[in-house]
């Protein structure tokens, strides 16, 4: 299957997927790519500490607003990207037509992506690192 449409979860929408989200439209931008949360902080920018990490890699995700996952967007998605286990398996609780395209953004090493929320700037910028990494590891299978 062609992927064309990817969508990157996690809890408030504000620290990691949209770090995914702004890495993988600055790899590819011939693919629509969004991201959502699962507990979204609608209307929220991204957090200053993901958007001073992002500057460091030459990338503005100022403009990025948080918004609430829902069955649209999972239905539009060929791709779902989430940060967990726990959220793959939510989505696919919650979402039962989701399954099989819903997997983690550490798939390829099996590893959850930890949130960043209200902690130090270096663990920012360690997981913005990871979070790198995890979209480099998916380029080869877009």
């Amino acid at each position: 299957m062609q992927i064309q449409n990817i969508l990157v979860v996690c809890v408030g929408n504000i620290c990691r997927s949209p770090m995914a989200e702004y890495f993988l439209k600055n790899t590819r931008p011939d693919l629509h790519i969004e991201s959502a949360g699962l507990s979204a902080m609608v209307g929220h920018q991204a957090d200053d500490k993901a958007i001073a990490c992002m500057d460091n890699k030459n990338i503005d995700m100022r403009a990025h607003i948080a918004k609430q996952i829902n069955a649209e967007l999972i239905k539009k998605s060929d791709l779902i990207l989430v940060m967990s286990h726990n959220q793959q398996k939510h989505i696919e609780q919650t979402w039962p037509f989701a399954k099989g395209k819903v997997f983690m953004l550490g798939h390829w090493q099996n590893i959850n992506v930890p949130d960043p929320y209200k902690h130090d700037q270096a663990f920012f910028i360690e997981t913005c690192d990871n979070i790198q990494r995890y979209v480099i590891d998916w380029q080869s299978h877009l």
